[in-house]
């Protein structure tokens, strides 16, 4: 089982943090929760054509993790920068705000994929053709994937964001503080960052 061990050190790679590559990997989980729950309401086995649809299920829910994170990661760095410049220090309520910020920013290409996707493998559930019960075993996967990874993606991300930046706040607070001083004439000069 290399899979989960290389998409582990990349995106540890990707984000240089821990906790961020966490999240995203939480996100696989519950994108495989939702494909699980569709293949037991449908009432298929598992087989190598279900398993095909889950690595693309994994996939799609991995770049829509990297994705949103990277949205809140520049809407967290965009609301820093607006305090640092007011010279104001950065507080939870400015979290929130560029939390909501970049949430929303992410609502429609997540969307947009989600129905592009779904546009693509929903005729396939109900295709009656030569081959059509393999692509069937593949599609469901990513279908019920897709359903719990937008509301994970949309919902849930941003919430674990909030509370590990929650945590991290009185680190920010005094690396915005440190960079305001250092910006006023006489600062030290050296911003903490």
């Amino acid at each position: 089982m290399r899979h989960p061990t290389i998409l582990h050190a990349l995106l540890f790679l990707n984000f240089g943090r821990l906790t961020e590559t966490l999240i995203v990997m939480l996100s696989l989980r519950f994108a495989l929760v939702g494909g699980l729950w569709l293949m037991w309401w449908l009432g298929f086995n598992m087989s190598v054509a279900v398993v095909v649809g889950f690595i693309a299920l994994s996939g799609v829910a991995a770049e829509t993790g990297v994705v949103m994170l990277m949205y809140l990661d520049q809407a967290l760095n965009e609301i820093r920068r607006e305090r640092v410049a007011a010279g104001r220090a950065f507080t939870r309520a400015d979290l929130s705000e560029a939390i909501m910020l970049g949430a929303v920013e992410r609502v429609r290409p997540k969307m947009m994929t989600v129905v592009a996707i779904m546009a693509g493998l929903v005729p396939i559930l109900w295709s009656t053709g030569t081959g059509s019960e393999v692509m069937q075993r593949i599609a469901v996967p990513m279908i019920g994937g897709m359903v719990s990874s937008t509301l994970l993606t949309l919902i849930v991300i941003p919430a674990i964001y909030a509370l590990v930046k929650g945590w991290r706040l009185p680190r920010i607070v005094a690396a915005t503080s440190n960079s305001a001083s250092a910006a006023e004439p006489g600062g030290l000069g050296v911003a903490a960052e």
